[in-house]
């Protein structure tokens, strides 16, 4: 009978031990202090909406502390590079958006690469975004609008939640579809956007409809037209650009889960299944659809094809537009 060398056994015996610390850097564990979830707008806006719906689901899911902190500015690229360089550890993840993951890298040079530093985790929410006007604009239609447009080259103005976002790029869509010249101002998000509308210190704005829907209910806005290829079940009653005379028209905003670049795959797929998880409860699906927001979790490489695919899309109008960050 054959007999192991004696350091073959010794090696054997320990084995385990030398195996212990390695299996061990393999498996992370899921942090426990308090979990922060980043947006990159003003609080009041539809991202720190949403984005607060689904952290108060997380926290009653994990049994831990869900804060959402608030990093305007940029257009949302500060918060985006901020999570970029957080440490990876998985107690840090942003709700991201179109603009810093789709839209930014095409028409600036970002301190941070979007596909290389940020992980894909699920999208979150899809909607369209509405253009509405002050009243005292005094057009009540969308071919109304482009008219007066197209009478005053320049002279019409049109908020957005900065450069780069979605807001900005659905306003040079129309003006390249409905060859016209509005002017594009950038805000730091949609409550100081919709605050200057109201004022009457910018004419338009590509807001959300949680955002606008009790002005236009008011009468202080006037929706005209949402930017969606089809009408939103929590929309009926406006129509869409696309059905107004420019067929195709489509500026869908989005917001989507990431996290640093360097966690951990375990951690990443944890927290895909912990969001597609809180996504799909019944109340937290009727609450976001209450803001305008359908909830429409997936997969981590669903999510970086349809990033992909975005980013394709708009780099292209930037190109075409030679569109520039203001």
């Amino acid at each position: 009978m054959n007999v192991l060398p004696r350091w073959v056994a010794a090696l054997a015996a320990l084995l385990p031990a030398l195996l212990s610390p390695w299996a061990h850097a393999q498996s992370p564990e899921w942090p426990k202090k308090t979990i922060t979830l980043v947006v990159g707008f003003a609080a009041g806006g539809a991202t720190d909406t949403g984005a607060r719906v689904v952290a108060k689901k997380l926290s009653e899911n994990l049994g831990q502390t869900v804060v959402v902190e608030n990093r305007p500015g940029a257009g949302g690229n500060l918060a985006h590079q901020h999570v970029a360089r957080a440490t990876p550890d998985g107690s840090t993840i942003l709700l991201g958006s179109v603009g810093p993951l789709s839209i930014a890298p095409h028409l600036m040079k970002l301190p941070y690469d979007p596909v290389r530093d940020l992980a894909p985790l699920t999208l979150g929410m899809t909607f369209p975004n509405v253009l509405v006007v002050g009243s005292q604009v005094g057009v009540k239609t969308l071919a109304d609008f482009i008219k007066l447009a197209k009478q005053k080259p320049g002279g019409l103005d049109y908020a957005s939640t900065g450069a780069g976002s979605a807001s900005h790029l659905a306003g040079e869509l129309l003006n390249a579809q409905a060859d016209m010249d509005t002017v594009h101002i950038p805000y730091k998000g949609g409550a100081p956007a919709l605050q200057d509308l109201l004022g009457g210190r910018v004419a338009a704005y590509y807001s959300t409809w949680s955002t606008a829907q009790p002005h236009v209910e008011s009468g202080k806005l006037v929706a005209l037209a949402s930017t969606g290829l089809k009408r939103p079940e929590f929309l009926p009653q406006v129509p869409t650009i696309a059905e107004s005379g420019y067929p195709g028209f489509s500026a869908t905003n989005w917001y989507a889960f990431v996290a640093p670049g360097k966690t951990a795959p375990e951690l990443l797929e944890r927290w895909n299944r912990e969001l597609v998880k809180a996504l799909n409860a019944p109340e937290v699906k009727a609450e976001l659809l209450k803001h305008g927001m359908l909830a429409q979790p997936g997969s981590r490489d669903e999510l970086a094809r349809f990033i992909s695919a975005e980013s394709a899309v708009w780099g292209k109008l930037i190109r075409d537009r030679k569109i520039t960050a203001e």
